[in-house]
């Protein structure tokens, strides 16, 4: 096979594997709205019309935007700025994973070219940076899991080639010397063997998000104590 051939393989791989994906997490919403949520058991407490169970729930959905809102995020707010770095990258590299076989003039264009390259290669860095983190920092590596390190490392790998494989779209090398399309079958089998693997490791957290924030904040909205509110000291 060769090497069109192979990269042409490597692209069906990557979009069986979305198709995979989304049909495991299909199963997994379908076994998470199988259980009833809880009823309150106490009548809407708070100052009437400051918050209710709708209010809660928005707000608390909208939290992760909202970095003042959390003190972890608002005293370190460069940990909040590489996790959007980071995330970004996650949503430009799946996106890159049609706009490169489907859409290639976009990445030949310079503008769209070096969008691709800049945010999946912020990503890396910061995926660089929370490997040291994660390695030095003796808290974080206290609670670090082999899943946790496997995970950061293949997703750090895979921005490495989501990164070359953006700006050099057809026969060209890249800034490190390599062929273009071998840059481009490296990051798609990557991303097939990462949308397979994702659904069973901790990465599938943010499935998680939009059902554990919805409950939260209307329980709490119910309850009159979310959102919180701050006065000034």
């Amino acid at each position: 096979m060769n090497e069109h051939g192979l990269l042409h393989l490597s692209v069906q791989f990557a979009h069986y594997a979305l198709v995979i994906m989304a049909i495991v997490y299909t199963f997994r919403i379908r076994w998470i709205l199988g259980f009833k949520a809880g009823k309150e058991r106490q009548a809407s407490t708070g100052t009437p019309g400051r918050t209710d169970p709708k209010k809660g729930y928005m707000y608390s959905l909208a939290n992760i935007m909202m970095p003042w809102a959390m003190e972890s995020t608002r005293k370190k707010f460069f940990l909040y700025v590489q996790f959007v770095i980071f995330h970004l990258g996650v949503v430009a590299a799946i996106v890159q994973t049609f706009t490169l076989p489907f859409a290639t003039k976009l990445h030949q264009h310079p503008i769209g070219g070096i969008a691709f390259t800049v945010i999946i290669g912020l990503a890396f860095l910061v995926g660089v940076y929370r490997i040291f983190r994660r390695i030095f920092d003796k808290y974080i590596r206290a609670i670090s899991s082999p899943d946790d390190h496997f995970s950061l490392w293949l997703l750090t790998v895979w921005f490495f080639f989501g990164t070359l494989a953006a700006g050099y779209p057809v026969d060209k090398m890249t800034a490190i010397g390599m062929d273009g399309n071998l840059a481009m079958i490296i990051f798609f089998f990557m991303t097939a063997f990462f949308l397979l693997y994702v659904p069973f490791s901790k990465i599938s957290h943010y499935l998680y998000y939009p059902f554990t924030r919805f409950y939260f904040g209307k329980s709490m909205g119910h309850r009159g104590v979310f959102p919180i509110v701050r006065k000034n000291a």
